[in-house]
């Protein structure tokens, strides 16, 4: 594989490995402040970024040893609706910056696992800045997400509120495959 998008898949899953850890910090944070739907919803969130890091670990399968690795990393424990805000700012970062840049490297370099992997991952960061922003709005109305259904696709990180739709979006996946929240 081309060390360019050797060292863009190895910043992608920095910051996705990052994340998941972020959302479950700041699901605690949501739970505390009486948000369960928010809760919910930072939890799937941080699944998915899980499946993102996975698909770009996967897509680095015959690429082995010991690299630094150099991500985009939030920091910092506001309330929920801050937690929110810092969430959408970084989804954002990924969708009209990170992934875009580290797409077109790849498929310059002809890395097909690799373009597949971020192409899924910058689809379902889209949709989690859309979903983070409805949380931000209901939270500072000082209301829970109204969600009675979140669901999780496990093979793209694709998240929805719902549960009739019957095929994921960015990759085709069946709804019966979907996870619960």
């Amino acid at each position: 594989m081309n060390h360019m998008t050797q060292d863009n898949l190895r910043s992608a899953f920095g910051g996705e490995s990052q994340a998941h850890m972020r959302y479950t910090i700041w699901a605690d944070v949501a739970r505390k402040e009486g948000f369960p739907n928010v809760e919910r919803l930072f939890n799937c969130t941080a699944d998915a970024e899980s499946v993102h890091a996975n698909l770009h670990f996967k897509a680095l399968k015959d690429v082995h040893g010991d690299f630094p690795v150099v991500s985009m990393a939030g920091f910092g424990i506001g309330n929920t609706a801050e937690n929110l805000q810092k969430g959408i700012d970084g989804e954002m970062f990924e969708v009209g910056q990170m992934y875009p840049a580290y797409i077109e490297v790849a498929k310059m370099q002809g890395e097909e696992s690799a373009v597949k992997a971020m192409e899924y991952a910058v689809g379902a960061e889209k949709v989690h800045a859309e979903r983070y922003e409805e949380a931000k709005k209901a939270v500072e109305a000082g209301n829970d997400l109204d969600a009675e259904n979140i669901l999780l696709c496990p093979v793209c990180g694709y998240i929805t509120f719902d549960a009739d739709e019957e095929i994921c979006p960015i990759c085709n996946t069946k709804s019966k495959a979907f996870v619960a929240y």
